[in-house]
């Protein structure tokens, strides 16, 4: 047998984006051969028997695809983050399911924002309530997508994360604004209810937060980490939590940021300013204004320890190696 058939293999679907670039990096790293599906790479969606050629016998399947929700949920747009996520699940599960050896473990993305809007209590895998709307009714759909086909040889993990912070991630704009003046909390109020978006369902209401909106977040260290502590525990199967056992809120994540770019001060953004805004630059309010107080209580019951558990020393260590790369 020769050093290629033996080399472990890993199938990243999805490659392309911020998690899935650096989930090539570290798998390479570690000793696997890295295979990819997306638009580009070693197989292209829409074409299920090269990706069941690529998983047949791979020792681990990553599946990350999906449309950046960092847009507006017009109706074209609104169908691309759900065909992105659903139809191409649905694709991996096909090859999966017709393979000679299918991969003994699959992990497929999923997000923290299926729970609903919460800001009285956390919501874990075992007693978190899911919530409604757009974006929930995506994760929902993404979900069924993994989880409806017959595989009985393959363990199937949805990774619930939260917004993961790194550099290049959605951290950036943030940044930005921090940088720029515009650094205080983002707080909810009033808008207009129209038509178009109450049937689309990615309208939200009022809720007075007043900027305490809870925020979720992981560091892509603890995204890798938790992977490899799923594929090393065999007994850890459905839906997962991959955010930190610390969740924020948005006043303080605001605050950590103006600190660590060396801004005091920082103008509050309300609903008004957020709507005028978001608007401008093509994205939606829900982003910032939804309170997502999600805990990783499977991870951290079966004893994995999180690398960036406390915000101030994840946002520091990514500036921190931001500042040395432009060095």
């Amino acid at each position: 047998m020769d050093e290629q058939q033996q080399q472990r293999r890993v199938v990243v679907a999805g490659a392309s984006g911020f998690v899935g670039r650096y989930l090539q990096d570290a798998f390479r790293a570690e000793g696997y051969r890295v295979v990819t599906v997306g638009r580009t790479g070693d197989a292209v969606w829409g074409n299920t028997l090269r990706i069941r050629e690529l998983v047949d016998g791979a020792d681990l399947v990553v599946n990350m695809a999906g449309k950046s929700v960092n847009c507006r949920y017009g109706r074209r747009n609104r169908a691309e983050i759900v065909r992105s996520r659903v139809d191409t699940t649905l694709e991996l599960a096909e090859a999966i399911r017709t393979a000679e050896q299918p991969p003994p473990l699959w992990l497929n993305a999923s997000t923290a924002t299926i729970y609903r809007h919460a800001d009285d209590r956390p919501q874990d895998e075992a007693t978190g309530e899911l919530g409604e709307g757009f974006s929930v009714s995506v994760a929902r759909a993404w979900e069924d997508a993994l989880f409806a086909a017959d595989l009985p040889g393959t363990r199937r993990v949805a990774l619930r994360m939260a917004i993961v912070f790194g550099d290049g991630s959605a951290l950036l704009p943030l940044l930005r604004l921090a940088q720029a003046g515009l650094g205080g909390p983002q707080v909810d109020g009033p808008w207009f209810p129209t038509r178009a978006r109450l049937a689309a369902g990615t309208y939200h209401h009022d809720r007075h937060t007043h900027g305490r909106q809870r925020f979720s977040w992981v560091h892509i260290d603890d995204v890798l980490g938790a992977i490899r502590f799923i594929r090393d525990h065999e007994d850890i199967d459905g839906a997962v939590n991959v955010t930190s056992p610390e969740p924020s809120d948005n006043r303080t994540v605001m605050a950590t940021l103006r600190e660590a770019v060396g801004r005091r001060f920082g103008l509050p953004t309300w609903r008004w300013m957020l709507e005028l805004g978001s608007f401008a630059i093509r994205t939606e309010t829900e982003l910032v204004l939804k309170s997502r107080w999600v805990v990783p209580t499977r991870l951290t019951e079966a004893g994995y320890v999180f690398r960036y558990p406390h915000l101030g020393g994840a946002l520091a260590g990514i500036i921190a190696e931001r500042r040395q790369r432009r060095d």
